[in-house]
């Protein structure tokens, strides 16, 4: 019912605000002349006085009308400065409270939006600072002749230009992502033998990387039949990314698993990828999947040469399939589950 006289209640429509003005002042003037005919006031004065009335009225409507406006043109020059804290007071059930209303969604979205772009420069700004930093302590050693240029030194040297590189890859993966310019390319495939052979690529390029002989490696699928429906290139980053997080926190001599199941309908698919490590707690099991977000261990964020950027890039090549990435239960260890539908569609 609220709904349907809207367009008819002063307070919720700034169209019946301006109509119910003319109504005010045509009877007001209205009633002056009646007045003016049984008294002996003359026609001039009532005249006179019904005008002044009418501005009163007008100008009591007008002000409330033009004062949020102006609040917003004052906060919208203000966000052109960069000051995207402003807000507007709602104080109107009109169309002008729902436009100060979409104002101040608009000005929060922007503001989330300006903090984090400053928080991605720092902290890319960061990263970039620390394989940098490396790489020119072992290049200015070798030229000013304080070590020598051995393949000890060389391999120094290339595994800070291997992160660097790394981190570059990841932060062009994101913002290809992010802008929607990957297309998604699902086909069917087996299971076994895709993941077989992304995780031996994956061994060996994460062995070389973390310089970690000492972890294994499990597959587990089941049935060893299994299909699935998805962009294998994709896919191949979400598993390489999870293992290689599992490689960092697992403890020497540990164990990483993956695991492959059907899913609720054909084509679907649960992956699994399980380590031995610490796990992380639940506090921070969302932060992780933040660009540049990084758990902690007691308090202490872990120097492993990681840029916080692979779950990040896991959790958007997912949301494109239309799955769910998170961090699911476990006895031991932390245990990401991931869940892709049947018919991948890409959201973009």
């Amino acid at each position: 019912m609220w709904r349907v006289l809207r367009p008819l209640d002063p307070f919720r429509s700034v169209k019946a605000a301006l109509g119910w003005l003319v109504i005010i002042s045509v009877a007001i003037t209205t009633l002056l002349i009646l007045m003016a005919y049984r008294s002996d006031i003359g026609l001039q004065v009532i005249a006179i006085i019904a005008i002044i009335a009418s501005l009163l009225v007008t100008q009591f409507v007008a002000h409330s009308l033009a004062a949020p406006v102006l609040e917003m043109t004052s906060a919208a020059r203000a966000m052109a400065r960069g000051d995207y804290g402003r807000r507007v007071r709602v104080a109107r059930r009109d169309e002008l409270g729902d436009l100060a209303l979409a104002f101040n969604r608009m000005a929060a979205d922007l503001q989330a939006a300006d903090r984090h772009r400053k928080e991605l420069v720092a902290n890319v700004s960061h990263e970039l600072r620390t394989p940098i930093a490396g790489l020119r302590a072992v290049l200015e050693n070798v030229v000013d002749g304080v070590s020598e240029a051995d393949p000890k030194t060389m391999t120094t040297a290339l595994r800070q230009t291997e992160r660097l590189g790394r981190l570059v890859e990841q932060l062009l993966d994101l913002s290809r992502l992010e802008d929607g310019v990957v297309p998604l390319q699902p086909r069917g495939f087996q299971v076994e033998p895709y993941l077989s052979a992304v995780l031996n690529d994956a061994t060996v390029a994460l062995r070389r990387g973390h310089a970690r002989t000492d972890v294994r490696f499990r597959l587990d699928v089941l049935p060893g039949s299994l299909r699935a429906h998805a962009d294998p290139e994709r896919l191949d980053q979400v598993v390489t990314n999870l293992v290689d997080n599992a490689v960092k926190h697992s403890p020497r001599g540990g164990q990483v698993t993956v695991k492959a199941r059907q899913g609720h309908c054909p084509g679907a698919l649960v992956l699994e990828v399980l380590d031995e490590g610490p796990g992380i707690p639940r506090s921070q099991r969302e932060l992780v999947f933040e660009r540049f977000g990084r758990g902690t261990t007691n308090g202490v964020t872990p120097r492993d040469g990681g840029t916080g950027l692979g779950l990040a890039i896991a959790r958007w090549a997912v949301d494109l399939h239309g799955g769910t990435i998170g961090v699911a239960e476990s006895r031991r260890g932390c245990r990401i589950q991931l869940t892709l539908p049947g018919n991948a569609q890409a959201n973009i």
